[in-house]
């Protein structure tokens, strides 16, 4: 075991000799001999015939991401290995996970969108397949076991509003996307986070337009969703995220306030309840937990960082530099533990910003080069 992990020219070695296998037998499917092929592969349920299995895992865990689409067309014992969790935990242990930027861009007419993902490797931009189902707002994305998923919303087709209930998947591994069980509640500007595994999903609009109360969770192990206890009261327009397995949920309105509210309401699964802090954010406009901690961006002040420590439920205001870009509207990325900002103007000169919590006073702001093809609407880190 230690000489596959042990130097970088084995890594290479491996890498050539997994890759050469996954084209030599894509060329053998497109020939008349591929049902022999996939016998000699599939009639055994080892990863590789006469190799003990966790070293089929090493060797097929350190082939580089890009070509994991390509490797999961092999045959079925891979790509069942690929789907699961145990190949991101490979790939820890081996040292070899790869971090991409995916981003949901608007081109400059705002009048089509699409799915990208930026190469953080390669330093290269590759197009998505186009996502099924109707095109939605007010949706939320979070993203479970190394996959992506695309929830709920709402669509306007002949001029008929339609609020959904729908979830779809799409697999980095894989290049594909799927569709998932559908949410009990249809509902759009809702609250949603991953924590511990599990996807949580609360408030919103309802079908009627009414703010709703409920929450529901997902489990991946049986793709169902369960209601669970609701909020103390109605909440739509918040976000969420997940800090010491408790899910926090800020900003929005309530119907049973005035104004935004500053509550944070806080559900701890261990005991299936909810409680309440009064010290949150309003009008939030972007957020991202980096690290520990939580960082928004208010409407109402666009050039200042609010950053949230759970550990002590205190916040603090991080000036946001000129350098760059002189927009006072932002998008959120995360790379490497540092938080992008991606401007919503359309500006030729400008360089995205980069915050790193971790530097040196004095040096935490930088520039990055890293930039999607349009307008930012969203864009999540997908560590695989």
């Amino acid at each position: 075991m230690p000489g596959f992990i042990s130097g970088k020219k084995r890594f290479t070695e491996i890498n050539m000799c997994i890759i050469n296998t996954v084209k030599k037998n894509s060329v053998s499917h497109s020939k008349s001999d591929t049902r022999s092929t996939q016998f000699d592969y599939e009639s055994d349920k080892s990863l590789f015939p006469g190799l003990p299995d966790d070293v089929a895992k090493l060797c097929l865990a350190l082939v580089p991401r890009s070509s994991h689409p390509s490797m999961a067309g092999v045959c079925k014992n891979w790509r069942s290995f690929i789907k699961g969790k145990d190949f991101i935990t490979e790939r820890k242990l081996a040292g070899a996970v790869e971090e991409w930027l995916y981003f949901l861009t608007m081109d400059t007419e705002r009048k089509e969108c699409h799915w990208e993902v930026f190469d953080c490797v390669e330093h290269k931009f590759r197009i998505l397949p186009p996502m099924p189902g109707a095109v939605k707002a007010g949706f939320e994305v979070v993203v479970l076991s190394g996959k992506l998923l695309v929830i709920a919303g709402y669509s306007i087709a002949d001029g008929t509003d339609s609020v959904s209930s729908d979830v779809y998947q799409y697999d980095s591994c894989l290049n594909r996307w799927s569709k998932l069980a559908n949410l009990n509640v249809a509902r759009y500007d809702f609250a949603c986070a991953a924590v511990d595994g599990i996807v949580y999903v609360v408030g919103g609009y309802g079908i009627e337009g009414d703010n709703l109360s409920s929450a529901e969770v997902y489990d991946p192990e049986t793709d169902k969703w369960t209601l669970i206890e609701s909020l103390r009261r109605p909440r739509s327009g918040c976000f969420a995220c997940g800090f010491d397995g408790k899910l926090y949920v800020m900003g929005g309105r309530s119907s049973f306030t005035i104004g935004n509210s500053r509550f944070v309401d806080v559900y701890n699964p261990k005991r299936h309840s909810w409680n309440e802090m009064k010290n949150g954010c309003v009008m939030v406009t972007a957020h991202a937990v980096v690290g520990k901690k939580l960082f928004c961006m208010e409407w109402k002040n666009q050039r200042k960082l609010s950053m949230f420590n759970p550990e002590d439920n205190s916040w603090k205001m991080v000036p946001v530099p000129l350098t760059g870009s002189s927009s006072i509207g932002f998008r959120f990325g995360i790379v490497d533990g540092k938080l992008l900002l991606f401007s919503l103007k359309n500006e030729p000169e400008y360089r995205t910003l980069l915050y790193d919590p971790n530097a040196a006073p004095g040096s935490e702001w930088k520039t990055s080069d890293i930039k999607p093809s349009g307008l930012c609407l969203c864009s999540v880190t997908i560590k695989v």
